[in-house]
């Protein structure tokens, strides 16, 4: 909950700042392998630091045909396809932890295909909740039919259990999701709540966007007079807003959840480092700060990032390490810092900047500190200066400190990045060499080719190579110009004609529409 809530609730509440989430994210790591272990199809979701997805339904599936109904008390639940012996043995007439059940369920013995998939899903989740609790740590989980549902279900018996989500039918999806207060509804925000609060009660009601009570709920919106996708695409519709909102929201009040369980990935799409403060003012208060980021997000990319291959520290094994994955691209966010009173929402003037990251950041041989120092002096300063500008203090509430745009290892693809359009560009000039019409006096100046020092192109003075430097980026290319040898970074050139500044593997296309221009 929102800390002003916390100690509304608990006035004698001991707030202790600058905690270290390591030891947190370590378990998390190490949890996270040991239930992608269990998995066959792979698709093993993480959601934060202390949330899983995940998705049995081909072990299920195998597991069906093998359940003899005749000992269904003497049941042998398969962990594996080719290993016949590797699994446990489980009670398949009853379904493993607790059960929520509407009232339309009855308290009838669960039967049908869906209560059998159900009731083998129950017994998974108790095997791996015991693995985990092996290894020192509770947990609680939620078996339903989708994502949604099992998030929803799974907050029903804390801090160590399991619930089943026995629905059989619709009415009884239904009556489970109309009981949810609308901030129970995983997706549904504050801002969300507080438009639907006000179309239901028909009046204006709290705004403070950070309270996490609700006083409506799911049902009572789903059955309120004239709603419908559309009513709610009307109602939460705004400028900014992620576009088929209505129908999305309607189908959770329905319990539909169409999004499937991701896949694992080896490394993370992105490693961020964020804290919040009640102000820094002072730019030897931001640097601080800057440096505590850095140093986590470093150490943190070596967690998640670095293949050890056995090194126990010894600094003889160095080279022995090996990066995963490179980021391209580091990206500073800020804010001012916000109060609750002030009317304002948690993310009001939240702005981003984003260039590539440096080489020198995945070096293994210069001392961390070393690394972490260069990295806030010679970038993430810049960086926080042009995203505010000198002023006479920058009351700032947030930084977060980001990597992402992920490049595999040994792969020419980030993961995820899909096909570079600069490829395209870089290659033009041998596709369009034999479509070209020279100009005597760029013939003259020697680059018939179309390069930066064309007339008339790119270049500072008419004939004369472009000044080349590197340019930092803006939020909305979120790093996405990189030099084919994968180093992150890409020189830029001034257009002569409107002052553009243009990357290199672009300049040509670029000079080519000032021409068709004329």
């Amino acid at each position: 909950m929102p800390l002003s809530e916390a100690r509304k609730r608990c006035p004698d509440l001991v707030v202790v700042e600058g905690e270290d989430l390591s030891p947190f994210r370590d378990v998390s790591k190490r949890l996270y392998a040991l239930i992608r272990s269990y998995s066959w199809n792979k698709k093993v979701e993480r959601l934060g630091l202390d949330e899983v997805f995940l998705d049995v339904t081909d072990v299920v599936d195998h597991n069906v045909g093998l359940l003899n109904p005749n000992s269904l008390a003497q049941s042998f639940f398969h962990l594996s396809r080719d290993d016949p012996e590797k699994g446990f043995a489980f009670d398949a007439t009853a379904i493993a932890g607790c059960v929520c059940r509407s009232r339309l369920a009855g308290e009838e013995a669960p039967r049908g295909p869906l209560a059998t998939r159900l009731l083998l899903a129950s017994h998974l989740a108790r095997h791996l909740r015991l693995l985990i609790e092996e290894q020192g740590y509770t947990s609680v989980c939620g078996i339903s039919t989708n994502k949604l549902l099992s998030k929803m279900v799974g907050t029903q018996n804390k801090p160590r259990n399991q619930t089943t989500l026995l629905g059989l039918c619709r009415n009884d999806v239904l009556a489970f999701v109309d009981a949810h207060p609308l901030r129970k509804i995983p997706g549904i925000g504050s801002r969300t709540t507080r438009l639907l609060e006000a179309h239901v009660l028909r009046k204006e009601v709290d705004t403070d966007v950070r309270g996490m009570e609700c006083s409506v709920t799911a049902g009572e919106v789903r059955t309120s007079p004239g709603m419908s996708a559309h009513a709610l695409e009307r109602i939460l519709g705004a400028p900014g807003t992620e576009r088929g909102i209505g129908e999305k929201v309607w189908a959770w009040f329905h319990g539909v959840d169409r999004a499937e369980v991701k896949a694992a990935t080896d490394v993370p799409t992105q490693i961020s480092i964020e804290d919040t403060y009640q102000g820094l003012d002072t730019m030897a208060e931001v640097t601080q700060e800057l440096r505590k980021l850095a140093a986590s997000l470093l150490r943190r990319m070596h967690v998640d990032l670095v293949d050890d291959e056995g090194n126990d520290g010894d600094t003889a094994l160095e080279d022995r390490k090996k990066w995963l994955a490179h980021p391209r691209t580091l990206r500073l966010t800020t804010r001012p810092r916000t109060a609750a009173g002030d009317g304002r929402p948690y993310n009001f003037n939240r702005v981003s900047r984003s260039q590539p990251l440096p080489n020198f950041v995945f070096g293994f041989s210069a001392p961390k500190e070393d690394i972490v120092d260069k990295l806030v002096s010679e970038h993430l300063v810049p960086m926080f200066r042009r995203l505010n500008p000198e002023r006479g203090g920058w009351h700032t509430g947030l930084l977060n400190i980001c990597v992402a745009n992920m490049a595999r290892t040994g792969t020419s693809d980030p993961a995820g990045r899909g096909r570079d359009i600069s490829v395209m560009f870089r290659t033009q000039d041998d596709v369009l060499r034999d479509f070209r019409v020279h100009d005597d006096d760029a013939v003259e100046h020697g680059d018939a080719g179309g390069g930066v020092g064309v007339q008339n192109g790119v270049g500072d003075t008419p004939g004369e190579p472009a000044r080349l430097q590197q340019e930092d980026q803006d939020e909305s290319t979120d790093g996405g110009w990189e030099e084919e040898d994968e180093s992150g970074l890409e020189e830029s050139v001034t257009c002569a004609q409107c002052g553009h500044r243009i990357l290199g593997f672009a300049a040509g296309a670029h000079q080519r529409y000032h021409l068709l221009g004329d």
